[in-house]
């Protein structure tokens, strides 16, 4: 731990850091950094960094935590055993508990909980290097996270800290000012000034605290307007992408041979003994005949023809053509005369 400076700030109002009092420090914030989480966020709010993870709506378990009417919101903030430059004990501990409780409700308000009952939305926060202000960067870290997994919410939770040293009030405490500060004051509040959490250890007169929220709602905001603005790229850049990917996909099918529209699919039949009695068609567009025309006869030959062919074949022979038609009954009109002459003689 080091000492305790001899001036937090000095005569042209400029902080140890380089700072002025109403100034913030330098924030980064990263969307969308854990592929297994439904949402997810990096944070780094001056020398903090933190890691956020939300996964839900799912199935609670143990089953008895489960609401009827909405879903719970289960928050863990937790701080990495190398975090700080002690070595700090591994697992929960009193102070983990207490800002696990206060963050928890200062999301849970402006999360529709009634759009998923018996469910439950886990958010889990890791402190993975601390710098004074860990709560408030794990609360702004959430909220991304928070709407990276698509949960509905009223709004953004954006949370900065208020403190005082050297009877200034100054904003977003550093670590020696907020370790041997007169007053830290943590708030979070949404973009329309909705406070959702306000803590203050130390001393502050009523002047002090009026104008130590108004240099909070400032500092909010423009931690607001960064954790819109990385949520905007974020997005634009993965739009950008799919419809990179979808014109690629659009020019790879232009650029594609187009097939015929009318196509007409040739069955390739084995050579069996069914083909092998249909010949194929000469050059002529002539069809040949077939064993199977031979044995079942020609459909386009009629009756009368077959007829006519019989005729001609009996003629050719010497035999006696029987008469068709008209001629034939003649012939049995005849036949009938020539037997009543006999049996009459």
């Amino acid at each position: 731990m080091t000492d305790k400076p001899e001036k937090f700030i000095d005569e042209n109002g400029i902080r140890s850091d380089g700072r002025r009092a109403n100034e913030i420090r330098d924030v980064k914030i990263e969307v969308g950094v854990l592929s297994r989480a439904d949402g997810s966020c990096y944070l780094e709010f001056g020398k903090n960094k933190v890691m956020a993870a939300v996964y839900g709506p799912r199935e609670v378990h143990p089953r008895h935590q489960q609401k009827s009417n909405r879903a719970i919101v289960r928050y863990k903030y937790n701080m990495a055993s190398f975090s700080v430059e002690d070595r700090k004990r591994p697992g929960p501990d009193r102070r983990s508990i207490e800002v696990s409780k206060v963050s928890r409700e200062a999301l849970e308000d402006q999360i529709f909980t009634e759009y998923f009952p018996k469910s439950a939305i886990d958010v889990f926060v890791e402190v993975l290097q601390a710098d004074a202000g860990t709560r408030t960067a794990a609360l702004n870290a959430a909220s991304v996270a928070l709407a990276d997994a698509g949960i509905p919410m009223r709004s953004l939770v954006s949370a900065c800290a208020v403190g005082k040293v050297d009877d200034t009030l100054v904003l977003d405490l550093n670590k020696d000012e907020d370790n041997y500060g007169q007053a830290d004051m943590p708030i979070a509040m949404t973009p329309d000034g909705k406070i959702t959490l306000l803590q203050m250890d130390g001393h502050l007169t009523q002047e002090e605290f009026k104008q130590g929220l108004e240099m909070a709602q400032e500092g909010c905001r423009q931690v607001y307007e960064m954790q819109r603005k990385a949520l905007m790229d974020y997005y634009s850049k993965k739009t950008e992408v799919l419809s990179t990917e979808v014109t690629a996909a659009e020019d790879v099918k232009e650029d594609a041979p187009e097939e015929p529209e009318d196509v007409t699919q040739v069955e390739v039949l084995e050579d069996t003994e069914d083909t092998k009695k249909i010949d194929d068609t000469n050059e002529t567009g002539v069809t040949k005949e077939t064993e199977g025309t031979k044995e079942t006869g020609d459909t386009d030959e009629t009756e009368d023809t077959v007829k006519a062919g019989d005729v001609e074949e009996l003629e050719d022979s010497g035999e006696e053509v029987p008469d068709t038609g008209e001629n034939a009954d003649e012939t049995d009109g005849q036949m009938d005369e020539s037997e009543e002459e006999i049996s009459n003689e």
